[in-house]
């Protein structure tokens, strides 16, 4: 089975019936997020997949979307009253 690794994805759409399709897209992939930040763990297939998919909704000219990988992995951090993620070493895929 491919490495999945962790990916985060953020967009800006500017017309309402277009950011609900990339919402929907988006919460495909993804374990995890919140409004326009998502977190998604990926293998290199599920990324041109997610991507794809996307840049068949997405305006170009007016909205912004940005994919992420975080490196090196590092222990997530939270402030104030944010409880840290409860992640397995697996996820169902």
């Amino acid at each position: 089975m491919p490495a999945r690794r962790l990916y985060v994805v953020a967009y800006d759409i500017r017309e309402p019936r277009r950011l609900a399709r990339v919402l929907a897209i988006v919460k495909g992939y993804a374990t995890g997020g919140q409004k326009s930040v998502w977190e998604c763990w990926l293998d290199d297939a599920g990324l041109e997949a997610l991507l794809g998919e996307l840049e068949g909704v997405i305006d170009p000219e007016v909205d912004s979307l940005v994919v992420v990988r975080p490196t090196p992995p590092r222990a997530t951090r939270t402030l104030g009253i944010a409880t840290p993620p409860v992640d397995r070493d697996w996820f169902f895929y």
